[in-house]
């Protein structure tokens, strides 16, 4: 429940943030008028992440088990490559958001009022898209479809309560190390989603090894014990698994959380003045 806490404050606080500045730049520059195509293209966005989410629950629900297990395991894949890539990302730009969507938006108002949808559309979608691609792996992966869901829609929640605290001024949080330390929990949930995400396409018969276990630890920590569900609703852990997806958990955790904690390189300084075109002297 937690992790699925997590990838909704998270994905839901980058779009609430992202709407709260192109209405307060919409707001400050006079043009309230224009509005309404932004929230026309939030809520198109919004829409299309529940058919997404609705598409992938109730498609999946009359696959065979075999082709079930291969769909969960590639999507999960998948999921997991866009988290990593988004935690990466943020980290890069949390800085400069806010100037360069207003640059976007300066350029959509220029075109007109279609570029305007477009725009927030772009803008709010992607987080939607991830985010109903991730919790419904993360929904897989447990097993349990209530509390996932739970947890995500609280953390949706919680997003749209802090978005609305920052367009008010009423709080105000170092973004920058927000997003550095969530995304450093949501590399550790990610890689669990991954390795879970191995074992339904070993499932599935397209890898290897499905009864070649690392270790097995289910006498000590019982998945229906509390603690077991406690550590499967927050990092999926599973007290069993099979020698691939313990390597390729470590094999993700360890080089994208050491990547990820680097300091980032100061940006180079201008090049330096180039050199004189004259002759040299004979």
């Amino acid at each position: 429940m937690f992790g699925n806490y997590l990838i909704g404050l998270r994905e839901g606080l980058e779009a609430s943030l992202v709407v709260c500045i192109l209405v307060a730049y919409l707001v400050k520059t006079g043009n309230q008028r224009r509005l309404p195509p932004v929230w026309a293209g939030v809520g198109i966005a919004v829409a299309l992440s529940l058919a997404f989410g609705a598409l992938l629950q109730f498609g999946s629900s009359t696959l065979t088990f075999q082709a079930k297990e291969a769909l969960g395991g590639s999507l999960s894949v998948l999921s997991v490559a866009l988290v990593t890539w988004m935690v990466f990302w943020m980290r890069r730009t949390a800085r400069h958001l806010k100037s360069e969507l207003q640059d976007k938006l300066d350029a959509a108002l220029a075109i007109g009022t279609g570029a305007l949808v477009v725009t927030s559309f772009f803008a709010v979608g992607r987080e939607g898209l991830e985010t109903s691609l991730f919790i419904w792996t993360a929904v897989q992966a447990t097993g349990d479809g209530v509390r996932p869901l739970v947890g995500a829609l609280l953390g949706l929640a919680t997003s749209v309560l802090l978005g609305w605290l920052f367009y008010r001024g009423a709080l105000k949080i170092n973004l920058a190390k927000f997003f550095r330390w969530t995304g450093a929990m949501l590399v550790v949930v990610a890689a669990g989603v991954l390795a879970y995400g191995i074992h339904d396409l070993q499932e599935a018969a397209l890898l290897p090894g499905l009864h070649s276990l690392a270790f097995d630890i289910s006498a000590t920590i019982p998945p229906d014990s509390w603690y077991g569900t406690l550590l499967k609703g927050v990092f999926n852990f599973q007290p069993d698994p099979t020698v691939l997806q313990t390597t390729v958990w470590a094999l993700y955790v360890a080089p994208v959380m050491l990547l990820f904690l680097l300091p980032e390189r100061p940006k180079r300084a201008a090049a330096s003045a180039p050199r004189s075109t004259r002759p040299a002297p004979r």
